[in-house]
């Protein structure tokens, strides 16, 4: 039997048939598309003669439209049908008209299909390889390839579909990882979500949901499929998706299709659409939810909407707060927190599971009081922050930063409730034999499956799940409680201190300003003289007097115009009293984040004064942050070497760079 890479390597080489109308980075607009009406057509195989019949006699009756639909599905024996009168094969028999039959035989397919290949939009493509005379042999050497269940699992066309998608992203030098995620990340994801939920699975009847609001082709659905397959479990697991990206959608939707995964038998489980404007799946709930969103999203586009549901508070998604416009990762995980089922066994409500995939940057970017803070603070505080796992660098096709999973629920096990899990397994991985990409690392998935080429592979994946599954503190895994990743930010003041002095060039420019006072800043001058004056307190009481005497009234403009011409910060000066206390100075204004944990009145006292005796809190201004410092919590200390190895490695550099000059001199 033909494994996934065996019939990705046959694909591509028919795909080279291409070169020439297409370029390489255009093969995916041909290759996806007629990969899964190949599927179709092998799925459909072996009542394909059934079905034509039973709609030739149907022509000209009264049921038409869906109800049609409904019966010829029924005897296709899936959720889909095609009753036009060809197949691979029979479309062979006309090459002059391939293009027209072709296109009869999409136009045969019931509604649910047709829609996916709108998405594919291959009619244009149909057309373009009939006028370069290729269309024949694309369909003839696609006819040769093997998809039926019987030889191809419905897991070998997802791996398939996978391959074949990444290996036409890099020659686009697109980003693959906005379409799949690496099977062992995702075997990972689906065995932490599912770690603990063994005992709601084992009931005879037990419905369960899943949702994944980025899905790209579906991988991590089939992935969570799976799972409930190996561990044979009685439940159902009825999975749902969406995305934007066409070809994508399309894949998801016509793979789904075919594994009569969905509630309602109409193939509505994955949907198209922008999840952060057109929430596809309104008002329902789910019991888990898996993601891989793709990192630093930008929601420039959509932001005037996303704004107008965060302003509307708790009744919309994205209530919590609003990241930074260029990376909106953390606008898929509220999307996911919003669809949280409540918790309530009594009513068969067992809460919600969540596992997402993320770079770095939502673990800590933004300040106390900024979007992604408030994020953080808002699902620290609700205790649904579970865990964090740190990943390998270069575990993703398109980028080798570093990765986290976070697992968010609302229905923690009682040991870990008011806790928070960080798991580093950053240094468990083994090399690729051939990069992919940026992905030059993968974690070890134990016993050989079908494709690798590795016999021997550790269970790392294994590994990683008891290390969580375990709860316990260690070098790989450390437990906090929640607000150890909190702080306040507390605003530090320093005292305004100013020196007064009138100048003759201080006097014309302040008076090229406002020549209306002229006579008010001749008396000033005369009054005060030219000397420099450090007590500003004492000079503007002098000018109060002064003015008042006179009967002036300056306006608020002039007196702060006055002050920035005549005075000057000086450390030497006399505060500058504001109120009951003294004017902060902006320029010497500091903030200290301390944690939560922390005595802020101590932590001030045995911190700042000692170094600065004239500094308060302005305590109106505190700000709650939440980041979570993965290298901080997992840093390792790595002495310096000894100063004699390293004056003996700078002598010998010396020595030989002196050598290399005096064979160039002489």
């Amino acid at each position: 039997m033909a494994t996934h890479t065996d019939l990705a390597n046959l694909i591509w080489e028919i795909a080279n048939l291409l070169r020439g109308p297409y370029r390489p980075p255009q093969y995916e607009r041909v290759m996806l598309p007629l990969v899964v009406l190949r599927r179709f057509d092998c799925v459909l195989a072996d009542t394909k003669e059934a079905v034509v019949a039973e709609a030739k006699r149907r022509e000209g009756s009264k049921i038409q439209g869906d109800a049609l639909d409904s019966k010829l599905n029924q005897v296709a024996g899936h959720r889909f049908h095609n009753r036009a009168p060809y197949d691979f094969k029979k479309l062979l028999g006309d090459p002059d008209h391939i293009n027209q039959h072709l296109q009869t035989y999409i136009n045969g397919f019931s509604a649910n299909v047709r829609k996916i290949f709108e998405y594919f939009e291959f009619t244009a493509e149909i057309e373009r390889m009939h006028e370069a005379g290729i269309l024949f042999l694309i369909v003839k050497e696609i006819a040769g390839v093997d998809l039926h269940p019987n030889k191809v699992k419905n897991e070998q066309m997802g791996l398939l579909f996978e391959n074949l998608i990444r290996r036409f992203n890099e020659l686009a030098n697109e980003t693959a990882g906005d379409h799949f995620t690496p099977r062992e990340v995702i075997t990972l994801m689906v065995d932490l979500l599912f770690n603990d939920d063994d005992d709601l699975f084992v009931k005879e009847g037990a419905v369960r949901t899943i949702l994944d609001p980025a899905c790209g082709t579906g991988g991590m659905l089939a992935e969570a499929q799976a799972y409930m397959r190996r561990h044979n479990s009685p439940a159902k697991l009825y999975v749902y998706g969406q995305d934007y990206n066409k070809r994508a959608f399309a894949t998801a939707a016509s793979d789904m299709l075919m594994k009569q995964v969905d509630h309602n038998g109409h193939g509505e489980n994955i949907q198209f659409g922008d999840t952060f404007t057109e929430d596809k799946f309104e008002g329902q709930k789910f019991d888990y939810f898996i993601a891989n969103p793709p990192f630093g999203v930008d929601w420039k586009k959509q932001q005037k909407e996303i704004v107008a549901e965060h302003d509307r508070g708790e009744s919309g998604r994205f209530h919590a707060g609003l990241p930074r416009v260029n990376d909106g990762s953390l606008l898929f995980l509220q999307h996911m927190i919003s669809k949280f089922e409540d918790v309530d066994p009594a009513d068969n409500k067992h809460g919600s599971r969540a596992a997402i995939v993320f770079s770095g940057s939502p673990l800590f970017t933004g300040g106390a009081g900024g979007g992604e803070s408030n994020i953080r603070k808002w699902i620290i505080e609700k205790d649904m922050l579970e865990a964090i796992i740190a990943l390998p660098e270069q575990m993703f096709y398109n980028t080798g930063i570093g990765t986290y999973i976070w697992i968010v629920t609302n229905r923690k096990a009682k040991d870990r409730k008011g806790k928070v899990q960080l798991v580093d397994a950053r240094d468990t991985w083994i090399p690729m034999r051939r990069s992919q990409g940026d992905k030059r690392r993968k974690i070890g998935e134990g016993p050989a499956l079908e494709g690798d080429d590795r016999p021997d592979e550790p269970d790392q994946i294994a590994d990683i799940v008891r290390r969580y599954g375990q709860f316990a503190q260690g070098e790989q895994s450390k437990i906090f409680d929640n607000n150890d990743f909190g702080y306040t930010r507390v605003t530090v003041e320093r005292p305004l201190r100013l020196r007064y002095q009138m100048t003759v060039e201080d006097k014309a420019r302040f008076l090229d300003a406002a020549p209306h006072l002229l006579d008010d800043i001749q008396a000033i001058d005369k009054e005060l003289g030219r000397e420099p004056q450090f007590d500003w307190n004492s000079v503007s009481a002098a000018i109060d007097r002064l003015l008042k005497k006179r009967g002036s009234k300056w306006k608020a403009a002039d007196q702060k115009l006055f002050r920035g011409v005549f005075t000057a910060k000086d450390i030497t000066a006399k505060e500058v009293r504001k109120g009951k206390g003294f004017e902060p100075d902006p320029d010497l204004r500091d903030f200290e984040s301390i944690p939560l944990k922390v005595d802020i009145d101590a932590f001030f006292a045995l911190e700042v004064l000692p170094h600065v005796p004239d500094a308060w809190m302005d305590r109106s201004k505190d700000k709650v942050g939440y980041e979570i410092n993965f290298n901080r919590h997992f840093y390792k200390f790595t002495p310096p070497r000894p100063l004699a190895i390293i004056d003996a490695e700078l002598k010998q550099a010396e020595e030989e760079i002196l050598h290399l000059l005096r064979e160039v001199t002489e």
